[in-house]
């Protein structure tokens, strides 16, 4: 079987854990855990970067550094994973939904502005596949109305948008490291990005559970102390050591997955010429990351009619997200604002299929003239 994923391994990450082992630091904010994130406030330019467990308890430390309160109102797209509401809602948000773009499947900036209300506090641009919200408008929106932005990120790290780094345009940005994602810290974690210098302090209170402990680790202070809401959201050293041989191989794997993304799209050209498929779109302002290759069927009868066809060939392709909005917890905890005109029909067409940094090229030449054989 050609599996959807495999998690990313460059080689050095066994090494790298023997020595967090060796250091006799395993719990978070070791050194591995400095080098990763001054490695991404370098390369990302944000103010401050915490490692964190999970891209979804970066995003639940988020709703807590902005103070969502209950009534609180939270814009974002209904074509996202469920961390995405999950963390607003926990702390007594109601989350608006908004319709997608067709061609990229990102919130349309366009329809935000109708869905502002007097309760509405932030904006959760979500950017899907790696490739940029349009975020000149989402900002100037955010500040037009004095909203917060807190950046969905997870997937993509390496992807810019007018040559900034996504994650670090919003207040706040949100990364995964999670084994599906094109970095992983072994199986699970995530990042916070901090852009607003003012946010900074209590950021990482709140990622001590409520202490100023990190503070006292510089010996800023004599002591520490309780001083705040907050939680456990460090990563351990040794995920971050994992964390590490993948970053320092980053821009070799960012190669990569754009050179079998690629493949695939001048492969299945003709297709679309066609008009029997349709390929990912890619603004001219946006660099993406190739997280993902999909495309889009004429309807989901077709769609399930190729996921059996690949299957029966030992190829897993897969689709995701049944837009929240229809969920039942969405229906509970949230609404749609305007009509959705894209977000069910054109979730119901998207296919995913096998992208991953270790896929060889055999795997993916099977996968290809599967597809091929397919629409012949």
């Amino acid at each position: 079987m050609i599996p959807f994923n495999a998690p990313p391994i460059v080689g050095t990450e066994i090494e790298y854990m023997q020595s967090a082992m060796a250091s006799g630091k395993l719990c978070g904010d070791g050194g591995f855990t400095r080098r990763c994130q001054q490695w991404m406030e370098q390369h990302f330019g944000s103010k401050k970067v915490l490692l964190t467990p999970s891209c979804t308890a970066s995003l639940e430390m988020a709703a807590i550094l902005i103070d969502i309160q209950p009534g609180d109102e939270v814009i974002m797209p209904s074509y996202t994973f469920v961390s995405t509401a999950n963390a607003f809602v926990l702390r007594g948000a109601t989350i608006v939904f908004v319709d997608v773009r067709p061609d990229t499947m990102n919130i349309d900036e366009t329809l935000i502005e109708a869905a502002i209300t007097e309760k509405t506090r932030a904006i959760v641009p979500v950017h899907y596949a790696g490739v940029a919200c349009e975020m000149d408008a989402i900002m100037a929106l955010a500040q037009q109305y004095k909203l917060f932005v807190i950046e969905d990120a997870a997937q993509g790290v390496m992807s810019t948008y007018k040559g900034k780094a996504l994650g670090s345009i919003g207040h706040i940005g949100c990364f995964s490291f999670h084994e599906t994602k094109n970095y992983t810290a072994g199986g699970e974690g995530g990042a916070t990005l901090i852009n607003d210098a003012s946010l900074v302090e209590r950021a990482e209170i709140i990622r001590e559970k409520g202490t100023n402990r990190s503070q006292f680790f510089r010996g800023q202070v004599d002591k520490y102390t309780w001083r705040d809401i907050g939680s456990s959201y460090l990563m351990s050293d040794l995920q971050a050591a994992w964390l590490w041989a993948q970053l320092e191989a980053a821009t070799k794997i960012n190669h990569q997955r754009l050179s079998l993304w690629q493949h695939y799209y001048d492969a299945l050209q003709p297709l679309a010429d066609s008009g029997r498929i349709t390929l990912p779109s890619v603004p001219a302002d946006c660099q993406q990351n190739a997280h993902m290759f999909y495309i889009k069927l004429r309807d989901q009868q077709e769609r399930q009619a190729l996921i059996d066809w690949l299957k029966e060939a030992e190829i897993l392709a897969v689709f995701h997200y049944i837009p929240l909005h229809s969920s039942p917890a969405g229906k509970r905890f949230g609404r749609f604002a305007g009509d959705d005109r894209f977000t069910t029909p054109e979730s119901e067409r998207l296919l995913r299929l096998p992208l991953f940094y270790n896929l060889s090229d055999n795997n993916q030449h099977t996968v290809i003239n599967s597809l091929l054989s397919f629409f012949s």
